[in-house]
């Protein structure tokens, strides 16, 4: 790493801005560049001698049918779950189900999850745009097959095909962002493609409900249909990858990607049941987490002995890409606490509707976009470390206003803390991936950026796990010390009580508000320690200067 260590000076080894007339030349690929010249490139497969990879220099900006192409392809899977969603009560009164329609979201979630770190590794030996054509494909087979589900298991095995579908699309679109844009305008497609989450984080919801009132619930479906066929035009037509040198490429790992797909489904499967269908300490619980440690190791085994690993060693080797991985799973743990919990504490406590609760939560999504669109202008000063850490310290210090917040709260003051919550993350994880991003070269950049999103996806899986016991906790004493008659006896019957007044008294359905109030209190607590354990990942295992290529540091 010695000469890639800084860039100029600059904190991180981050680039100056680049005067005119000093950008390579475009290539005749139209879409990205090809290597500038002199600089090593190597085919997908074939890493540098330095166990980095090359790095391929994108000349220019790409078409803007390429963005529109990759934003339409973000947005299949960006709308995917809350159109879902909104449509939950109309699906089981069609198919049935409701004991288990929870597996519509947590099927998904684990598709998606387990073959995150395997498209990354493909798109690296194989190239991104077959990785995304596939991905597309098979998210709108996926689509389709929902669309045609008799009952509820069917359903649900479906929806685990979108995922795996899913899966290529999430972890490719972000390496391409890196792939066809240069380092100081990478900010700016990764803040459109944010843009697609916010929008559809918003519109999802109205659509899903729109389609599943006036038309079917299975059109929440078919919709994807014309979208994901547009969207593999786009991409077939426009997106043109640079042609790379000839070179090795060495045997796929489809040991190491079984063995990851079985103990990620398998540790997955544990968390989302655990405390839900079973008791923690209980025999399935601890039969299932004892079969993952197992596998896991297994894991261990099989990728050290793999010519192309999946998951390489080096992910965990370097500094860099090691502490971004611990900071982001605690990102997709402290997540939870407003994706998940904040909608029940509008509803439960504050006393909104579904669409105010959902308003309250979704306003994060409005400041997050252009919080990242914005970092560039700190990271270049600052640089990635400790932008992040500025950005994490600052997310820190909201969720923990919410523990202060009054009873009974005004809305407006959770929906001003996630307004703040959405500009503090954005200066937070943006700068992480660009930062990784440009430490590693093409053949390694599919498995670095899919290795960060894996860790945040898991973290999450985990968080959701670790913060619900915590709730139930919560609850369950509050439940146990009760001062007043007639409250519900197991936590399942919490939230129908507050949605029907008239099963319990006044005073009955106040206790039950402070009680949630106060388990959401812990959990938003709970969020605070995540943050605070992010930086001080990235304040001591992370390098002070992320190495950055020298491909990119001329950038």
């Amino acid at each position: 790493m010695g000469a890639a260590e800084s860039a100029a000076g600059r904190p991180d080894g981050i680039p100056g801005g680049v005067p005119a007339g000093t950008a390579s030349t475009a290539s005749t690929s139209g879409a990205t560049g090809g290597p500038s010249r002199g600089a090593a490139d190597t085919a997908p497969g074939n890493g540098s001698s330095s166990g980095k990879g090359s790095a391929a220099k994108p000349a220019g900006r790409p078409p803007r049918a390429v963005v529109a192409s990759l934003m339409l392809g973000t947005s299949l899977v960006a709308i995917d779950s809350t159109i879902v969603a909104t449509a939950v009560p109309q699906i089981v009164g069609d198919i049935g189900g409701f004991s288990v329609f929870s597996w519509l979201f947590s099927g998904y979630l684990l598709a998606v999850t387990v073959t995150l770190p395997v498209y990354g590794k493909l798109s690296d030996s194989f190239g991104r745009k077959p990785m995304l054509l596939f991905g597309i494909g098979l998210f709108v087979v996926g689509s389709l097959l929902c669309a045609l589900a008799w009952n509820m298991a069917a359903l649900i095995a479906f929806r685990i095909v979108q995922g795996l579908g899913g899966g290529a699309l999430q972890g490719t679109v972000q390496t391409l962002a890196a792939d066809l844009y240069q380092l100081k305008d990478r900010p700016k497609i990764q803040a459109r493609m944010s843009t697609v989450w916010a929008t559809s984080a918003v519109a999802g919801p109205a659509l899903g409900g729109l389609l599943a009132s006036y038309a079917h619930w299975r059109w929440i479906f078919l919709i994807n249909l014309p979208l994901g066929a547009l969207a593999l035009w786009m991409i077939s037509r426009h997106l043109k990858e640079p042609v790379r040198s000839p070179g090795r490429r060495g045997p796929v790992d489809w040991a190491g990607a079984l063995s990851i797909f079985a103990c990620g489904g398998l540790l997955l499967f544990a968390l989302v049941q655990g405390g839900v269908a079973w008791p923690w300490l209980s025999a399935p619980s601890l039969a299932l987490l004892g079969a993952s440690a197992l596998l896991a190791a297994v894991v261990v085994r099989v990728e050290r002995r793999a010519e192309e690993p999946i998951l390489p060693g080096w992910v965990w080797r370097r500094r860099t890409i090691a502490a971004v991985n611990l900071a982001m799973g605690a990102l997709g743990l402290l997540m939870v606490a407003p994706m998940v919990f904040m909608p029940t504490y509008a509803q439960s406590v504050l006393g909104l509707g579904p669409i105010g609760a959902g308003l309250v939560m979704s306003v994060m999504t409005l400041s997050w976009p252009i919080s990242a669109a914005l970092s560039q202008h700190v990271y270049r000063r600052i640089g990635f470390r400790r932008t992040a850490a500025l950005g994490m310290a600052m997310a820190a210090a909201i969720l923990f206003s919410f523990t202060l917040l009054p009873y009974p709260a005004q809305p407006w003051q959770p929906a001003l803390i996630m307004l703040l919550l959405g500009a503090a993350l954005g200066l937070f994880q943006l700068p992480l991936v660009v930062g990784v991003q440009a430490t590693v070269g093409w053949t390694e950049r599919g498995t670095a950026t899919a290795s960060i999103l894996f860790y945040r996806q898991v973290g999450q899986s985990v968080g959701a796990a670790l913060l619900a016991a915590v709730a139930n906790a919560t609850i369950a004493a509050r439940l146990a010390d009760a001062p007043v008659p007639g409250l519900p006896t197991a936590l399942d019957d919490v939230t129908k009580a507050l949605d029907q007044p008239g099963l319990i008294s006044l005073a009955a359905a106040d206790y039950l508000r402070e009680a949630v109030a106060a388990a959401v209190e812990h959990i938003f607590l709970g969020a605070t320690v995540a943050a605070v354990v992010s930086v001080l990942v990235l304040l001591l295992v992370a390098p002070r200067r992320f190495p950055v290529l020298p491909e990119h540091a001329e950038e």
